[in-house]
């Protein structure tokens, strides 16, 4: 067979398929809303760190002199990269507790 000829073909089986997956998909019912942690939201509203970083983020540019946003980055920054706060830190407990 000539291979301009093998690639038509190979050509419409891919348009075929993809058409397919494309109906099947469409045709599905559309998934509700996953909802989010309840205890994240409420530690969202009461959290002083949270609430001075969402007014340092309001205020843009201006933020980067105010020295209650400087304060507020610096103990994020803490916060973020204490070890017990390390994904690969509470991976690797998780996998030793699995183990004992």
């Amino acid at each position: 067979m000539d291979s301009k000829l093998l690639a038509r073909i190979g050509a419409v089986i891919f348009i075929a398929i993809a058409i397919t997956m494309t109906a099947i998909e469409m045709s599905r019912a559309p998934e509700p809303p996953r909802a989010g942690p309840a205890a994240v939201a409420e530690t969202s509203a009461t959290d002083p760190l949270l609430i001075e970083l969402r007014r340092c983020q309001s205020i843009g540019a201006a933020g980067a002199s105010d020295p209650d946003c400087l304060r507020a980055w610096a103990e994020n920054r803490r916060r973020f990269l204490a070890p017990g706060a390390r994904p690969a830190a509470r991976i690797a407990d998780g996998a030793n507790r699995q183990e004992n």
